[in-house]
């Protein structure tokens, strides 16, 4: 089986609103490498730090916003 990674990654992505605080900041209990990839994508400013959090960036949150939508509402009745 292969692993469609830009699909976890929006997964991930679209989780990190779930957490979301302080307007912008997620908490990072997510894998690694997943953080990795969406710090290179330009989604996260850098994960490896002190913090619990992670801090999304401009178009990281409008991203994670949508994704969220997408993936965990229902769509209005």
């Amino acid at each position: 089986m292969e692993i469609d990674e830009d699909k976890i990654d929006d997964a991930v992505l679209g989780l990190l609103w779930l957490t979301l605080h302080e307007e912008r900041r997620a908490w990072k209990g997510m894998d690694w490498s997943v953080l990795d990839r969406l710090h290179r994508k330009g989604l996260i400013h850098d994960p490896v730090n002190r913090a619990k959090s992670v801090v999304l960036t401009d178009e990281g949150l409008r991203c994670s916003e949508a994704l969220f939508q997408r993936f965990f509402t229902r769509p209005p009745q």
